[in-house]
């Protein structure tokens, strides 16, 4: 896409400046923009001249942005999603042709479970889309509206007025321990599933959740023995101890493949909704329209 000049600016800058932030590199963006890496650095000292920011700086073997360049990235990406909409052609967009990188915030259970299927679509559907997994965070940003994440899925708890929020499905939290496992053998009741040690997964390192709610209200307490903060560590520990963990329902693959028994938990448990939220400056983007529709597939039950 070529933007011409307007009151002695150059607006291609603006797409320069966008890959420059997706790349987060000077020969990632050349190669993107059909460049050569001299070519490429030349572009970076105008906008760096036009911003009066260094934008992106060395970092060891790295670019990093700066704090201005983060400050302006969610905007720069919404106008030049905007111009591609506005000089779009009015057929149907071929994802074939499509070049782009989308960064996907989420628990790791997603990539675990379902980045094989997700990654395999894209390569028959979209081959120059790529897609970035970033885990969650322990603490909470603006993700989505500063463009970090182009897409969130999962427990989507967001209520800002400026992000969009589609429920795909209601999962279930179940238990999981390895086979042979004590617990297994006869009646579970709670008093028996509270008396196990249990093994927590939690991005913030929380040492109780929803279940130690609900064995509250029955007078009963759980011995929770530590966290780690991500899913598939959990399924390996669990497969060398006695420690009782949890598991969702649709990335029960996961535990069937470490050879794991999942089990279903005798607590009323409130439903988990899963979903996708992003922000409305994709709404009318193809190609991330198809990465909607991809993932909640997955997320189908």
């Amino acid at each position: 896409m070529r933007v011409t000049q307007s009151a002695g600016i150059d607006l291609n800058l603006l797409l320069a400046l966008d890959v420059l932030l997706e790349e987060q590199s000077v020969q990632g963006a050349a190669r993107r923009l059909h460049l050569s890496e001299p070519a490429m650095s030349r572009t970076l000292g105008r906008i760096r001249k036009a911003l009066g920011d260094p934008v992106l700086v060395r970092a060891g073997r790295r670019m990093v942005p700066t704090p201005r360049a983060l400050a302006v990235r969610a905007e720069v990406s919404a106008v030049v999603e905007r111009a591609r909409a506005l000089f779009a052609p009015a057929a149907d967009t071929d994802l074939r042709t499509v070049s782009r990188t989308f960064t996907i915030l989420c628990h790791d259970t997603l990539p675990a479970a379902r980045g094989a299927v997700l990654f395999a679509r894209a390569a028959e559907e979209a081959p120059g889309i790529r897609l970035r997994f970033l885990n969650e965070s322990h603490v909470d940003a603006p993700f989505l509206r500063e463009g970090t994440a182009d897409l969130e899925v999962g427990m989507v708890d967001s209520t800002a007025p400026e992000v969009h929020v589609e429920i795909v499905r209601e999962d279930r939290m179940m238990g999981v321990v390895r086979a042979g496992h004590p617990l297994l053998a006869g009646e579970l009741t709670v008093e028996r599933f509270a008396a196990a040690d249990h093994l927590i997964v939690s991005r913030r390192g929380r040492l109780q959740g929803p279940i130690d709610t609900a064995l509250a209200e029955r007078g009963l307490r759980r011995r929770v023995t530590g966290t780690v903060g991500t899913f598939p560590s959990s399924l390996f520990v669990l497969r060398e101890t006695d420690l009782v963990g949890l598991i969702t329902s649709w990335s029960m693959p996961l535990a069937d493949t470490l050879g794991l028994v999942p089990f279903e938990i005798p607590l009323p448990l409130p439903p988990l909704r899963l979903g996708l939220a992003w922000h409305p400056r994709h709404d009318a983007d193809p190609a991330h329209a198809w990465l909607r529709a991809t993932v909640g597939d997955l997320l189908s039950p």
